[in-house]
C-alpha cells in the first residue's frame, strides 16, 4: 500500500479511536481517560496500519512490538497513578472555565488534537508499516539497541520517582538519587531516545528519512510545550530545586556539577 493511503487509514483510525475516547469521557465526566489512552493510542493506530498494509515483514513485526511495550507500560503507570484520585485538576479546571462550550472544545482540543499529535510522533511507523521490504536492514539493529537505552531510562526512572514519592518523608523534597542524579527528566530522555530509535529503523526503509517528523514533533513538545516546562513549573516552590536545578543536566545525562 502506498504511503499516503497507509497515513490516511491511521488518520481514520485515530479519529475514530478519539472520538470514542471522547464518548467514554463523557459519559465518566472524567477526560483524565485520554491520559491514560495516549499510549494505548500509539498501539491501536501500529498494529491496525500493521495489519491493513498485510505486508508482515520482520521489522514492522519488531516496531509494532517495541511500541506496543512502550505503550502498555505507560498506561498501566498513568492509570496506577490517577486510581481513585478523580479527573485531573488540568481538566477539572477546564471543565470550569470552558462552561457551556466544554464539551465542543474537550472534544476538539483534548482529543482531536491529541489524535493529530499522535499521528505526528508515530510518522516513521507509518513509513515502516507502508514498507514493502522483506528483510531487516543493519541499521534496525542500531535503532534496537538505542530503543533498549531509552526504554532502560523511562522505566527505571519512573520505577525510582515512584519508590521515592512512596516514603512519606520524601513528600516536598526533591529526587536526585538513581538516575535523577544525572538528569532532571531521565524518564522524558527515555522517552524521546526511543522515538529517535524508531527513526533511526526507519532509515533502512524507503523515504524513511521522512519519519524524521516524528522525534521533532515530540522532542519539541517534551522540551518546549508540556514535558518539561510544566514538570519544572511545579517545582519551583520545591526546598532545594534553585540548587538540584543549577547542578544538574535538564536532559542529557551527566555528572552533576560539584557545589
Amino acid at each position: 500500500m502506498e504511503i499516503l493511503q497507509t497515513v490516511g487509514w491511521c488518520a481514520l483510525i485515530a479519529f475514530c479511536y478519539m472520538t470514542a475516547l471522547f464518548v467514554i469521557a463523557m459519559i465518566r465526566k472524567d477526560n483524565s481517560v485520554a491520559d491514560v489512552a495516549w499510549g494505548p493510542g500509539f498501539i491501536v493506530v501500529s498494529w491496525g496500519a500493521l495489519v491493513i498494509n498485510g505486508n508482515y515483514n520482520p521489522t514492522q513485526f519488531l516496531v509494532a512490538g517495541l511500541v506496543t511495550v512502550w505503550g502498555l507500560r505507560l498506561a498501566i503507570r498513568i492509570f496506577r497513578r490517577n486510581r481513585g484520585k478523580g479527573e485531573d485538576p488540568r481538566y477539572a479546571k477546564w471543565r470550569e472555565d470552558w462552561g457551556k462550550w466544554f464539551v465542543l472544545r474537550s472534544y476538539l482540543q483534548v482529543f482531536i488534537i491529541q489524535g493529530f499529535v499522535l499521528l505526528l510522533n508515530i510518522t516513521p511507523v507509518m513509513l515502516i508499516m507502508a514498507s514493502t521490504e522483506e528483510g531487516f536492514a543493519w541499521i534496525g539493529y542500531v535503532g534496537l539497541a538505542v530503543w533498549c537505552v531509552g526504554f532502560l531510562f523511562e522505566s527505571l526512572g519512573d520505577y525510582q520517582l515512584d519508590s521515592f514519592l512512596k516514603k512519606p518523608e520524601n513528600r516536598g523534597t526533591i529526587i536526585d538519587v538513581g538516575l535523577w542524579r544525572y538528569t532532571r527528566h531521565p524518564n522524558y530522555f527515555g522517552e524521546i531516545t526511543m522515538w529517535w530509535a524508531i527513526f533511526i529503523i526507519a532509515l533502512g526503509v524507503p523515504w524513511g528519512w521522512v519519519g524524521v517528523i516524528g522525534p521533532i514533533a515530540i522532542t519539541s513538545t517534551i522540551l518546549f510545550v508540556s514535558g518539561i516546562p510544566m514538570t519544572e513549573k511545579l517545582m519551583e516552590k520545591t526546598p532545594g530545586w534553585d540548587e538540584y536545578k543549577r547542578k544538574t543536566s535538564a536532559l542529557i545525562p551527566w555528572f552533576p556539577e560539584k557545589t
